[in-house]
């Protein structure tokens, strides 16, 4: 019964760090993909006879949103949040009840806030413009790895991938890496695209990631990543 009642706490803290570090996605999921706002959104595009997405800003600088080793503009209506590893993982071991549960909560959420060599610092939400997806942003520590080497680590890291194409890029005097590939879901046993890109900077590897709600929710909001990689500046 002790080791019952362990293992229900357990999952209690992993409620409560998804809970907390989640919450966008499962907002997200609840919606209907075919909202009005996205229906606004291809009814003005239609009207204007412009299918390019609209820039909606830049984060990346200082005093932005997000303050990352880059900068780069996104989309008109998605919105930007910086994510604190540090902060969230303190969270989650205070919200456990012992020591044991707070280093399993801890390890619970370091596995949602990092993936191979980069940390989580920054999500950009692509629901207030009608899609189901976030644009991810990853940093790391300066080091020896190159751009190719960080992407590579980071699609494998993720687990469940498959197809990968991988082709060089250049943007404002950066040169980078990105990848296209398949994601297979164990939990949901369905497959959808995913894209990702990666530079080195004087301050470290800076990953930027594209998944979405399924690869027709990934397709519509490949302009927002393409224009992410367009704009793309070192700070």
């Amino acid at each position: 019964m002790l080791v019952g009642a362990g293992q229900v706490r357990r999952g209690l803290a992993q409620a409560a760090v998804l809970a907390g570090l989640l919450t966008g996605c499962a907002g997200a999921a609840e919606d209907d993909p075919k909202t009005s706002a996205r229906a606004s959104a291809s009814a003005d595009a239609a009207e204007a006879g412009d299918t390019a997405v609209k820039s909606g800003g830049t984060i990346g600088a200082a005093g932005s949103a997000c303050e990352l080793p880059v900068s780069f503009d996104i989309a008109e209506y998605w919105e930007a949040e910086a994510v604190d590893a540090g902060a969230a993982k303190e969270k989650a071991a205070d919200s456990s009840a012992d020591s044991e549960e707070s280093e399993f909560a801890q390890e619970f959420a370091d596995a949602f806030l990092r993936q191979g060599p980069v940390t989580a610092a920054c999500e950009v939400d692509a629901k207030p413009a009608g899609n189901i997806g976030f644009l991810r942003i990853w940093t790391g520590e300066p080091g020896d790895d190159d751009a190719r080497a960080v992407l590579e680590a980071f699609v494998a890291a993720e687990g469940g991938t498959s197809k990968a194409k991988y082709r060089t890029f250049e943007a404002g005097g950066l040169s980078g890496v990105e990848v296209e590939y398949l994601y297979t879901s164990k939990l949901l046993e369905e497959t959808k695209e995913e894209s990702a890109l990666a530079v080195a900077t004087k301050r470290g590897p800076v990953v930027i990631h594209l998944g979405g709600f399924d690869t027709d929710e990934h397709r519509d909001m490949l302009p927002a990543y393409e224009l992410a990689k367009r704009t793309l500046r070192a700070t």
